[in-house]
């Protein structure tokens, strides 16, 4: 683990890199950040009331001078960005409506990085996902060309590293959407220097066996083939074929792959969510995420059941996102 920390370290040293925690009086922010900012690869950038802060901050004996607050109430580029807001929204909302709504945490710093004040925000030890979530698909959007963000694990133990997608955000994806899933995943494997060799999931492999749920697969493999063609991809698989050799040279002899994935996109959230906590669970792989993807700018989401170092790592995570 420490090493896959350290790569990442490595492609944000010395860059300033800003990180946005709206969260700012939590004692697991706090912390996080008062370690951020003695290391120096991000400053981290504090929402909320200044007195505050520092208050919670004394309090529990941290450091968090390398910190910058930015309160929400005294911003002096508060009219700006309530501008710059208005006009994103396209008239979903007035001066007053805007004024107001950025009052909010989260959506005052989904605006920071918008509007380049910072590179990345992390919420959600106290938010919902939606209210992390929500600002940034109004505010930042996803890339062209993918219309959902998605959420991904990377799963490492020891020297493996392993990615799986989606396990945070889609419910039940269809064809564009896993190939959208699939694609942004293979750019979020080598942010963690792991050459994407992408298997796309199922519970058939190569048309074992026939349904929509098979064919939703094999129609998601066309497209990502079709806009793609420098990834190294195949399915559907089941999680053997894809992952050892023996049986991938039973059941799929002619694939890519050659049972040596390390890129899995799972046909559904209820599939990968309990695929990655089994990983976790019953194989001790650490679980690092959820780490959004598709975005044009990072902004990630904490579990609320997150401790400091969590804080910590997804942080590292957000600021190697925008160095990308």
């Amino acid at each position: 683990m420490s090493n896959l920390f350290d790569t990442l370290k490595g492609k944000i040293e010395g860059q300033g890199k800003r990180i946005v925690f709206p969260e700012a009086t939590d004692e697991r922010i706090l912390t996080a950040a008062s370690k951020l900012g003695a290391e120096g690869y991000v400053e981290p950038v504090l929402v909320g009331n200044k007195e505050e802060v520092t208050q919670k901050a004394g309090e529990l004996d941290l450091d968090i001078s390398q910190a910058t607050i930015i309160d929400p109430e005294n911003y002096e580029k508060f009219d700006a960005m309530v501008a710059s807001f208005v006009e994103r929204r396209k008239g979903k909302a007035t001066e007053e409506q805007a004024a107001d709504i950025l009052k909010s945490g989260n959506y005052f710093g989904t605006m920071l990085v918008y509007m380049n004040e910072a590179d990345g925000l992390v919420s959600g030890a106290v938010n919902s996902t939606a209210d992390t979530v929500r600002p940034a698909l109004q505010i930042i959007k996803t890339k062209e060309g993918i219309k959902k963000t998605s959420g991904v694990f990377v799963m490492v133990r020891d020297d493996e590293k392993y990615v799986f997608a989606d396990c945070a955000i889609n419910i039940s994806p269809d064809s564009q959407d896993l190939a959208e899933i699939a694609m942004a995943s293979a750019d979020t494997a080598k942010l963690f220097d792991v050459d994407p060799r992408v298997a796309m999931l199922s519970f058939s492999t190569k048309g074992s066996a026939k349904s929509p749920e098979t064919e939703k697969v094999e129609e998601a493999l066309n497209i990502v083939k079709e806009q793609r063609s420098d990834l190294v991809i195949d399915g559907e698989f089941q999680f053997d074929a894809a992952f050892v050799p023996s049986v991938a040279q039973k059941k799929a002899p002619e694939s890519p792959l050659e049972g040596k994935a390390n890129t899995f996109i799972f046909p559904s959230l209820e599939a990968g969510n309990i695929g990655y906590k089994i990983a976790q669970r019953l194989g001790n792989f650490d679980a690092v995420g959820p780490v959004l993807q598709g975005l044009n700018q990072p902004v990630n989401d904490l579990s609320r059941g997150c401790n400091s170092d969590d804080v910590y790592k997804l942080a590292i995570i957000t600021a190697a996102q925008s160095a990308e």
